[in-house]
């Protein structure tokens, strides 16, 4: 049996009956009134025969399984649509979408609930418009999750949510926020042109990639970049920022079909990515994009001790003013002579000799390091500290 319908006003006490009776629901163009809430199922006074309906008792907690697909495209749910348990009772009810399950384009004017259900396949609400307080959170997409070209006018919560495989964002309207804490993320994932109307920005504690080594983060790092900058929350985009150039490090390394590859192909890859090391312990390691002074002040210290330690020992020939002979520097003048070489001072009082080849070179290359590390120091406090 199925339940097909098209330009036509359909009642939630109807279409419950029909998801109750195990039929096939194919809605398009329609308008659902009433309050489709599953929990009315078990409602006495509702008399909905659910014989038919797959439902297992773990105690209080009833798991439903809907073996049939449900589409029900461009339609308006002018009321609450709950496929989850009441808010006051989050452990009364599970439910198991077997099959399809497809909103595409349909308008939600009441809250829409999907906490902890669980999508065996496809779960798309590609170009839905949520009005009101959209709850997906602890809900598992086993198939791929659908989300592009998504207006959420209200909060859009996905806090403990699971994405097995593909998860699609795109082009997504976040106008009064989103709560990301503690997703995971396993497949490919896509965020790309997601953006937020209002200067709020979603939260994201604790959310995990599990393909971060492919740069599959990227997206989702520059939209929480952008939502931070428009609420003037420009250390937050720092943070970002950083996080989305990570990423982008790892798409350009792995390239596009990594996975596809054969072995050999893989390991030209590999081979190939050589060029990016420069980046890799410059700007990532070292500079950290602008965004990690305190490694470039480090690196200084390291390079000031180091050197410091070889001007005081006897492979080194440093000469005093006026001195007659080399000597051997003390460690506290070998740290005094690193300083003034890596700041590029030269006071003259100490030199390293004509003849030593080794001082005159590792000397010559603090000099260089030291005025590259505080250019680079500056530039980042400027970065860091001085935006908006």
């Amino acid at each position: 049996m199925a339940f097909h319908r098209e330009n036509q006003r359909v009642t939630s006490s109807d279409l419950l009956q029909a998801i109750a009776s195990g039929e096939e629901i194919k809605l398009d163009r329609c308008t659902i009134s009433g309050e489709l809430d599953l929990n009315r199922l078990f409602v006495k006074e509702e008399d909905f025969d659910t014989s038919a309906l797959s439902i297992r008792l773990e105690g209080v907690r009833r798991t439903i399984t809907l073996s049939m697909p449900i589409a029900m495209n461009s339609c308006t749910f002018e009321n609450d649509v709950f496929f989850a348990p009441p808010w006051d009772r989050p452990g009364e009810l599970s439910v198991i979408f077997q099959r399809e399950i497809v909103f595409n384009s349909s308008r939600f004017s009441g809250q829409a609930r999907f906490s902890g259900a669980i999508f065996n396949r496809i779960g798309s609400f590609d170009g839905c418009t949520f009005d009101r307080v959209s709850c997906f959170r602890g809900a598992h997409f086993v198939g791929r999750g659908m989300f592009r070209t998504v207006t959420f006018d209200g909060y859009g919560l996905f806090n403990g949510a699971v994405f097995e495989h593909e998860a699609f964002f795109n082009n997504t309207c976040f106008s009064k926020g989103g709560n990301f804490t503690r997703v995971f993320f396993k497949g490919r994932t896509d965020f790309a042109g997601v953006y937020s109307r209002s200067k709020s920005v979603p939260i994201y504690e604790s959310v995990r990639f599990l393909r971060k080594s492919y740069g599959d983060d990227e997206s989702f790092w520059r939209f929480i970049k952008q939502a931070s900058q428009e609420a003037g929350y420009y250390q937050l985009a720092g943070e970002s920022f950083y996080n989305e150039r990570c990423s982008a490090f790892w798409r350009r390394f792995r390239g596009l079909g990594y996975d596809e590859l054969p072995t050999w192909r893989k390991i030209l890859r590999w081979i190939s990515g050589v060029r990016l090391l420069p980046e890799f312990v410059l700007g990532r390691l070292l500079f950290g994009y602008g965004e990690r002074p305190i490694r470039v002040l480090l690196a200084s210290l390291s390079v000031i001790l180091v050197c410091g330690f070889f001007y005081a020992s006897p492979y080194a020939a440093v000469h005093g003013r006026g001195a007659q002979a080399v000597e051997r520097l003390s460690l506290m003048d070998g740290m005094y002579f690193s300083t003034i070489t890596f700041t590029t001072l030269g006071f003259g009082d100490l030199y390293p000799e004509g003849t030593n080849l080794l001082t005159r070179s590792m000397a010559m290359g603090e000099a260089i390091s030291g005025a590259c590390l505080m250019s680079l120091f500056v530039v980042c406090l400027s970065k860091r500290y001085s935006r908006g």
